[in-house]
């Protein structure tokens, strides 16, 4: 399994902007399709965004459609969450995952087997 360590979180203003980084261990990162996830106070973890091993195909909830950009660095062994106009909604524990398995339509939480530790967003209003 690859080891993820996420970083770049912290206190934002509605409106702002954060770039999430997830850093990768293993020479095998560029095998992996990789994934953002994020968990509310009292809510289930969520998906966010995903993308395929290369970086040519990317996935989104609709609830970031258009604010949020995943992106990918093989050669650095980083997958990144670059977040736009955020929103307090957009409060959450942020978690990198990564899986084996192609990129699918609707990535899901199970398929991920290996997770980073989280960061936090807070945003106020």
């Amino acid at each position: 399994q690859v080891q993820l360590v996420e970083s770049g979180g912290g206190l934002v203003q509605a409106g702002g902007s954060l770039t999430l980084s997830c850093a990768a261990s293993g020479r095998t990162f560029s095998s992996y399709t990789m994934g953002w996830f994020r968990q509310a106070p009292g809510k289930e973890r969520e998906f966010v965004a995903a993308i395929n091993w290369r970086g040519g195909s990317t996935r989104y909830a609709d609830s970031v459609k258009g604010r949020f950009t995943i992106s990918r660095e093989n050669a650095k062994n980083t997958v990144y969450l670059r977040m736009n106009s955020l929103k307090p909604d957009d409060t959450a524990v942020y978690y990198c995952a990564a899986t084996m398995l192609v990129l699918l339509t609707t990535p899901r939480l199970a398929d991920f087997g290996s997770w980073g530790q989280g960061t936090q967003v807070t945003v106020s209003s």
